[in-house]
């Protein structure tokens, strides 16, 4: 599924100009630990935890190389319930 409408509209807002890119980086990431795209629950974490900060969407997409699991939970979307977590932050679209 990798990047969706909706993270990629926040991505758009968060990094302007440098979206496309941003996009790029979440889904060559995705390939290389899951040799496919992700579910829309990776993508969606990567995004959670930076926040618009650049520094922060490197740590996240390493953390996701070394154990995506670990990002799911940095990103508070590791347990029950996350779908909400990801509605909110991304709207239900």
């Amino acid at each position: 599924m990798a990047v969706t409408k909706r993270i990629a509209a926040v991505i758009a807002q968060q990094y302007g100009k440098d979206a496309d890119t941003v996009i790029s980086l979440v889904e060559e990431a995705e390939l290389k630990v899951f040799h496919k795209p992700a579910s829309e629950r990776i993508a969606a974490a990567v995004i959670i935890y930076a926040d618009g900060d650049v520094d922060r969407l490197f740590r996240a997409l390493r953390e996701m190389e070394t154990d995506w699991r670990d990002l799911l939970m940095i990103a508070h979307i590791g347990n029950v319930g996350w779908q909400a977590t990801v509605d909110d932050y991304f709207g239900t679209g």
